[in-house]
């Protein structure tokens, strides 16, 4: 039996004090710039919904804009067309850092994808803005701070690691999810607490500088509790969903990276990849009649709309639209338009809640928010992140449903995510293979050698 640890002594607590502040002032213009850049793109890409929603038309040019993406990320893109694969490969083996040039890229990229109807989304653009902040001011100001090279490596991962969570919470409203967002995603099975303090000072920061803009997020419902008797007949069908939704990810992200395959193998001039890629997109909106599955997906102006606000009440969403939207996420994606994976990950997870809870006789706007957050889960490797997202975006009533649901997807998705660069520390149900943690007890006052 382990004795209790030492209290710290006073050279620790300042220690911590001085390590505390140091990364305060290190993430603060990091954070403070990432989420005045979310600010400016949240307005941009609220109107470029608008305007796209006012000028159909639009639609046709959908081809030529992303033939101008293309070329535009041929021109001045090489090094930073991996996007956020990039950002997780800076942070396991640190290289060049990522180039400033991101920021303006993805940002402009995204905002042409959504003005012309392109089905993708805002989270990736917002990290790669977070992280392409962070590694510049490390190269332009922070550098000097720190003398030994391996020290520095390591603060520079974390620095980038700061940028997501800033990015993150700021384009979402979600402090606390952008914070384990950052540290989850990087590997599959093992969480690293050395950025924690970093990142959740970045996340809270960006989201305050988001909402200092003026910036409003999207409201959903708050879901209530649901205990006694009808909890215990109630999670079954929850754990139904999650492995549905782990199924489900687990189809999105490897049909979107065999299309990026067979786009990058048979298409050999990268901007033809999105002219081929806009006119399927196109066919398909001609073929189904409905141009619901094109753009963010978040909401709508008209009633009868499918989006992921409308997925949460009753017949707000048809059988297929989680499948609908996949099929055109996957089209937009692979063949290289900008944008991120995570608002339609949303949407097919708020749509496929909806399908599933009328033929499980279970509330509608519950498993929409399981739904939501668990096709993320599953698609990212992120269960415990998108548990705190769920709970910051409906409430603390569906906490158990929430989390069961994220679990079950993350174990139910298999191999895949949505990010290549991703590492596997712990592979998923194969606990057995880990070694046991050689535990080590601190020297305390009275001991003797």
């Amino acid at each position: 039996m382990h004795e209790p640890h030492a209290p710290p002594a006073g050279r620790e607590y300042l220690s911590h004090a001085r390590y505390t502040l140091r990364w305060l002032l290190l993430v603060l213009p990091v954070a403070t710039i990432t989420g005045s850049l979310v600010a400016l793109f949240l307005w941009s890409l609220d109107w470029a919904t608008r305007t796209r929603l006012a000028y159909p038309a639009l639609l046709w040019f959908l081809p030529a804009a992303g033939a101008m993406t293309g070329v535009l990320y041929v021109r001045a893109g090489k090094g930073v067309e991996r996007g956020h694969n990039l950002i997780v490969d800076e942070i396991h083996t640190p290289g060049d850092g990522v180039p400033t040039r991101m920021a303006p890229l993805v940002l402009a990229g995204t905002l042409i994808t959504h003005l012309f109807g392109g089905s993708a989304g805002r989270e990736g653009t917002a990290v790669q803005m977070g992280g392409s902040i962070a590694s510049t001011m490390d190269r332009l100001f922070f550098a000097r701070l720190r003398g030994d090279n391996a020290l520095r490596r390591s603060e520079r991962a974390v620095l980038l690691q700061a940028g997501i969570a800033a990015g993150f919470s700021a384009v979402f409203g979600t402090p606390i999810a952008g914070t384990v967002f950052a540290l989850e995603v990087l590997s599959v099975g093992r969480l690293s607490y050395a950025g924690l303090i970093p990142c959740l000072m970045a996340a809270v920061i960006g989201n305050w500088t988001t909402t200092a803009w003026g910036i409003q997020h999207t409201l959903y419902p708050v879901i209530p509790g649901v205990f006694g008797q009808s909890m215990v007949m109630l999670l079954p069908k929850v754990a139904c969903v999650g492995i549905v939704a782990g199924v489900v990810s687990m189809l999105f992200a490897e049909s979107t990276h065999a299309l990026a395959r067979s786009f990058t193998r048979y298409v050999r001039v990268p901007w033809v990849r999105p002219i081929i890629g806009g006119s399927i997109m196109i066919g398909m909106t001609l073929v189904l009649g409905t141009r619901d599955y094109l753009g963010l997906g978040v909401s709508s102006e008209s009633s009868t709309a499918v989006t992921i606000v409308s997925a949460f009440r009753d017949g707000g969403a048809a059988h297929w639209s989680w499948l609908l939207k996949g099929l055109f996420t996957a089209v937009t994606l692979a063949s290289g338009f900008k944008g991120g994976e995570v608002t339609p990950l949303f949407f097919i997870g708020a749509t496929l809640g909806n399908a599933l809870a009328g033929p499980l006789d279970a509330p509608v706007e519950l498993f929409a928010a399981i739904g939501f957050v668990a096709v993320f889960a599953g698609a990212t490797n992120t269960p415990l992140a998108c548990t705190l997202m769920g709970l910051e975006l409906f409430g603390a009533g569906a906490a158990v449903y929430i989390a069961a649901a994220c679990f079950l997807a993350y174990l139910f998705s298999g191999r895949s995510s949505v990010y290549s660069a991703q590492r596997i520390s712990v592979p998923k149900g194969d606990l057995a293979i880990v070694p046991e943690p050689r535990l080590v007890r601190p020297e305390l006052p009275g001991d003797t050698p």
